[in-house]
């Protein structure tokens, strides 16, 4: 079995290789989400209410899960790198198990947590039962969950990013085939309504788990699961938390600021409002590629870290950036050529469009320098340092945007708070150079 193609095929093509399989499986999860609402939609809009509802704590559980599979991929690969098999099949062993343990903890407190939770958002007894109808079962399968990351994150930690390609759309595909039938009871399947949709998505997560546990069975990989391995090690587990706590945060800290801009953007017009959950989807298209290069970059440049191979290290960071900033140069001059056409594909209100127009042309000017904060940041985590890669995050998502929003809104308005996003974003550019810079010399 050949260890060592990460650090021996030319970069370029390697990072390509790794990249498009996770492009195209994020993007058929993105139309998973799509086609999962659109049914939900179908049975009421109480159901589509308590779906969105619930949405932000299963966008949470699954931000711990993947944040801690990070930190999984992130360990196996810098081992690997080293030659160290042993020390990578233990992170392995470890991650997978604590995993679990995360997926007991999340299915028991989401249970629990959730009729509190949603008296929170909402006096409609019907909302309320619906919510609770669908999160008790969508949480009962966060074990299966969990560990069903894990093992994606296993894999992408040995550069097996086809087999979770094909995971990922296992998973999407039955969810989508599954909704219909479950809900609405076609054919010989009963008619569950909303249980059939959290069912569906249950499903799905199990028939994914179980294509993964057959590839690792009949193709071994280098890193082996074995009780062996389940020995206590406060170091390693203190390793994959370094990563993996900073990670959940990253992926939870942009839900954080679309709640705290959608309070301040309230108060001016709720136009606004709508014209950042507009942009929000928009921008789904634009940083979803970006984020799959990234994630295709991570277990390469942690081998190679773990390697040794240090100038290598600095030419994929260096391709990833350029790949990163062609697709947002592109982003940037589509916005800037139609930005009210892209607006009224989710709004035929005109004055939406008008103003949404002017938030995206604004907000566009950031897309390009962006691309320095986003490739450091995954490349920080990569390379094992979850905390610095926190510190990036923390300023595009919090640190800087928000008071630069709310100091904006008071000199010109609700117009002025789209101007935050480029000043966040050269800000988090040149705190992204510094940060990561005297990480790796470190």
């Amino acid at each position: 079995m050949n260890d060592t193609f990460m650090k021996e095929k030319p970069v370029f093509p390697l990072i390509l290789s790794m990249a498009l399989p996770m492009v195209i499986s994020m993007l058929v999860n993105s139309l998973y989400n799509i086609v999962d609402s659109f049914f939900v939609a179908q049975i009421s809009e109480n159901a589509m209410t308590a779906l969105s509802l619930v949405f932000p704590v299963q966008n949470f559980a699954n931000a711990i899960a993947i944040g801690f599979g990070i930190g999984i991929s992130s360990q196996i690969a810098i081992c690997l790198g080293a030659g160290n098999r042993e020390t990578a099949s233990k992170a392995a062993t470890h991650g997978l198990m604590l995993s679990a343990l995360h997926g007991v903890i999340l299915m028991i407190g989401c249970i629990l947590i959730m009729p509190g939770f949603l008296s929170l958002f909402t006096s409609d007894a019907d909302v309320t039962d619906l919510g609770i109808r669908y999160s008790t079962i969508v949480f009962l399968f966060a074990v299966i969950n969990t560990i069903n990351l894990a093992y994606e994150k296993i894999f992408q930690g040995v550069g097996k990013m086809k087999v979770t390609m094909i995971g990922l759309m296992i998973g999407c595909v039955s969810n989508i085939i599954l909704d219909p039938l479950l809900i609405f009871g076609l054919g010989p399947f009963p008619a569950l309504g909303i249980e059939g949709a959290a069912l569906a998505t249950g499903l799905g997560q199990v028939f994914n788990l179980v294509f993964y546990l057959i590839v690792y069975k009949i193709k071994p990989l280098q890193v082996q699961l074995s009780r062996s391995h389940l020995h206590p090690d406060m170091a390693l587990a203190a390793r994959l938390y370094s990563v993996g706590i900073p990670g959940a945060l990253n992926l939870a800290l942009p839900s954080v600021l679309v709640s705290a801009l959608n309070g301040l953007l309230a108060a001016y017009s709720q136009s606004y409002v709508v014209i950042l959950g507009i942009y929000y989807k928009l921008q789904t298209f634009l940083y979803l590629p970006a984020s799959g290069i990234v994630q295709g970059m991570r277990p390469i440049i942690g081998f190679n870290y773990g390697a040794g191979e240090h100038k290598r290290v600095r030419k994929i960071y260096e391709i990833t950036l350029i790949m990163c900033a062609v697709i947002m140069l592109i982003g940037t001059g589509i916005c800037l050529a139609i930005p009210e056409q892209l607006i009224g594909l989710f709004s035929s209100n005109p004055e939406t469009i008008r103003l949404g127009g002017q938030a995206l042309t604004r907000i566009s000017v950031g897309f390009l320098i962006s691309a320095v904060s986003i490739t450091s940041s995954g490349a920080l985590e990569g390379l094992g340092k979850g905390g610095s890669s926190l510190i990036i995050s923390l300023c595009r998502n919090v640190i800087v945007i928000l008071p630069a929003a709310y100091l904006l809104s008071h000199l010109g308005g609700g117009v002025f708070v789209w101007h935050a996003f480029w000043i966040t974003e050269v800000i988090s550019a040149a705190v992204s150079l510094v940060v990561y810079r005297r990480a790796v010399r470190r």
